[in-house]
C-alpha cells in the first residue's frame, strides 16, 4: 500500500503484568522505527509510519516478568480504534497472568468486533483464546506450550508446527525470533514490501524462510529437513508469476516427477502443483489486502493468463471471489 503522506496507522501494544518486557519494548521499538531509521541513514526527512502506543488497564504502570516498570501511553479502556492491536508474550506463569487480567477480556473481544487486525506473540494466544477470539480459527504457540493449549482451547485449530498463522484479521506468531517472521509480515501488510525489506535490513533481521518472496506464504510453512523440496519452493515462491512445469522443477533438482510429486508430499501434505497454486493463491491475497491492484490485472500477476480459472481456484481457496476478499480485508477500505 502506498503511504505517501498518509496518517501514520495506529498500533496499540496491549500492556498487563507479568508481560515479557523484551517483546513489550521490542515491538514498541520495531513499529516505532519503521521507514524512520531508513530515512535517517539516507538523510531524509523522517515520517514514522505508525503511531505506537502502549495501552494497559486503567492506564496503570506495567510490572513486566522481569521486573522491569514500564509505563503506559494510555488506558485500554479509552481506545477506541485501531489499525493493529499485538498482545505480547505471557512471561509469567499464564494461569496466573491470565486470572490476574480478566479485565482486559472485554477490550479484546471489544476491539476483535472492529476492522483492526489482532496479533499475538507466543503464549499470547492464550489471552486471544480466553477471549473466545481464536474459537474456530487456526493458530500457533509456542511449542512448549502446544499441549496446554490444546486442553484448555479445543474448539481453536492449533498448528504449533507454523511460525506464523493467519485466520482473516488474526495473526498469531509461534514465539522466539517468530515475533519478527510477524513484524515483517504486518508492516508488509500496511506498508507494503519495500518498506518490509528496509525495515529487515535496519534491523537486521534474517528470516528463517531462506526465499523472502513473499512473506504471506508463512501461512504455508512446514518444518522439515528435505533440502531437495526446500530448493523446489524456494524457486516457486521466486518464480510464481512465470509458466512452472512440474516436469521442469524435477529436472532442475534432478529427479523424476513421480519421486518429486512423492517427496513433496511426504514434506508438505501436497503435490508440487498445489502448492505452485497456494503459493498463487496466497500473493493474490497479499495483493488484494494491499488494495493497490484491479481484479483484472491480478490473474496475470500471480501467473494465470485465464482470470475465469484463476477466480475458481480463488475461490475453492477462500470460499470468496477476489472481489469479495478485496472488499472485506484490503487496509484500503478502512
Amino acid at each position: 500500500m502506498p503511504y505517501s503522506n498518509a496518517k501514520p496507522f495506529k498500533v496499540i501494544i496491549l500492556g498487563f503484568d507479568g508481560v515479557l518486557g523484551s517483546v513489550l519494548s521490542g515491538a514498541l521499538d520495531l513499529f516505532s522505527f519503521t521507514g524512520v531509521s531508513w530515512q535517517r541513514f539516507l538523510g531524509q526527512a523522517v515520517e514514522p509510519r505508525f503511531d505506537v502506543q502502549i495501552a494497559s488497564l486503567h492506564g496503570l504502570d506495567i510490572r513486566c516478568s522481569n521486573r522491569l516498570i514500564i509505563q503506559a501511553h494510555c488506558a485500554i479502556e479509552d481506545v477506541t480504534h485501531c489499525d493493529l492491536l499485538l498482545i505480547p508474550t505471557i512471561g509469567d506463569s499464564i494461569d496466573k497472568v491470565l486470572m490476574q487480567n480478566l479485565s482486559l477480556l472485554p477490550h479484546l473481544k471489544r476491539l476483535a468486533n472492529t476492522q483492526a487486525d489482532i496479533a499475538s506473540n507466543c503464549s499470547g494466544a492464550f489471552f486471544l483464546a480466553k477471549a473466545g477470539i481464536l474459537d474456530g480459527l487456526t493458530a500457533t504457540t509456542h511449542w512448549g506450550y502446544a499441549s496446554k493449549f490444546k486442553t484448555d482451547y479445543p474448539l481453536v485449530d492449533l498448528q504449533e508446527n507454523q511460525l506464523v498463522t493467519q485466520s482473516g484479521n488474526i495473526f498469531c506468531a509461534a514465539g522466539g525470533s517468530a515475533f519478527y517472521e510477524l513484524a515483517l509480515l504486518l508492516i508488509e501488510r500496511y506498508c507494503g514490501r519495500e518498506i518490509s525489506t528496509q525495515v529487515a535490513k535496519t534491523q537486521i533481521i534474517d528470516s528463517k524462510r531462506g526465499s523472502q518472496n513473499s512473506y504471506t506464504n508463512v501461512t504455508l510453512y512446514k518444518p522439515h529437513s528435505d533440502h531437495l523440496v526446500k530448493r523446489v519452493q524456494e524457486f516457486i515462491e521466486d518464480n510464481f508469476d512465470q509458466l512452472i512445469q512440474v516436469r521442469d522443477l524435477a529436472a532442475m533438482v534432478n529427479i523424476t516427477p513421480r519421486t518429486l510429486n512423492r517427496r513433496f508430499q511426504s514434506c508438505m501434505a501436497m503435490r508440487p502443483i498445489e502448492y505452485i497454486q497456494a503459493v498463487r493463491i496466497e500473493q493474490a491475497k497479499r495483493l488484494l489486502e494491499s488494495g493497490d491492484v484491479t481484479i483484472k490485472s491480478l490473474a496475470d500477476q500471480v501467473g494465470y493468463s485465464d482470470i475465469s480459472s484463476f477466480t475458481r481456484l480463488f475461490k475453492r481457496a477462500t470460499e470468496l471471489t477476489p472481489k469479495e476478499y478485496q472488499n472485506k480485508f484490503s487496509r484500503m477500505s478502512i
